[in-house]
């Protein structure tokens, strides 16, 4: 017949002594010693089966416990009486109570390393940057844009606004062409293939003045698409700077004709 061991990692005597404690549902300011330590015994036992190396402190705790379970088994000194004394008796000292100190202590810590596990999980989702210099982008001067006007050019402005404002004598409804992330991909596409494979695009080429602010965002769409499709690889020379994209063509590029893209 073949025994099975299955043995937990345990980081000390005191985490497989607060694993047993758990296990068996017990008050830990109340520990039955000779239960717990024949399980704990039991536990050194199997790990000297499997041959695993037994280190010192488990050694020591076993020490321990077979030491309390000892003083637990002695009778208790007789009651001695002595003169301008009613009586004398023990003081109640349990021998329990360093461990279970112990155990109480190592529980609080044990909990509070899982907080900081979790916290440290949660700090490891986040990521910084280091602070950069950004003076050159604050302008050292900015001018006073009512600077050399008067009350006569405000009275001025206000007329030519109520004479345009009575001028409008009919609406219309005014309509935009929709362009689609897909449509944008084949002009960027076309774009950098006629520069060849290894050419190089600025964004800002992309955009003129009279563009619309969703055709600049299905603009940046289409690039963050194509560089998912690793089409293009995109960079930029500084903080800020304008983005470069460098054509790397492929396989995935041919089927853009025909891609599903939706947004």
């Amino acid at each position: 017949m073949t025994v099975l061991y299955k043995l937990e990692t345990f980081e000390g005597p005191l985490d497989l002594l607060l694993h047993l404690i758990d296990k068996a549902e017990i008050d830990i300011q109340d520990i039955p010693v000779s239960e717990i330590t024949e399980q704990y015994m039991e536990y050194l036992q199997g790990m000297q089966e499997l041959e695993l190396d037994i280190t010192s402190e488990f050694l020591v705790m076993a020490a321990t416990l077979l030491s309390i379970k000892s003083k637990l088994l002695l009778p208790k000194p007789p009651v001695i009486e002595i003169e301008d004394f009613d009586y004398y008796e023990d003081d109640g000292y349990d021998p329990r109570a360093e461990l279970v100190q112990r155990l109480i202590e190592y529980r609080k810590f044990k909990s509070i390393a899982v907080q900081l596990l979790d916290m440290e999980s949660e700090r490891s989702l986040i990521f910084t940057k280091e602070p950069e210099d950004l003076g050159p982008f604050v302008p050292t001067q900015i001018d006073n844009p009512l600077t050399g006007l008067h009350t006569a050019d405000l009275i001025a402005a206000f007329r030519k606004a109520l004479s345009k404002a009575a001028r409008r004598s009919s609406y219309q409804r005014i309509t935009r062409d929709e362009i689609s992330v897909k449509d944008r991909i084949r002009d960027v596409t076309e774009a950098l293939q006629r520069k060849g494979m290894g050419g190089r695009l600025r964004f800002s080429s992309l955009l003129h003045d009279e563009m619309a602010r969703h055709e600049i965002v299905v603009t940046f769409l289409a690039i963050l698409e194509l560089m998912k499709m690793k089409a293009i690889f995109c960079y930029q020379e500084k903080l800020f700077d304008d983005i470069v994209m460098e054509w790397r063509g492929g396989e995935e590029v041919s089927g853009l004709q025909h891609a599903e893209i939706n947004y």
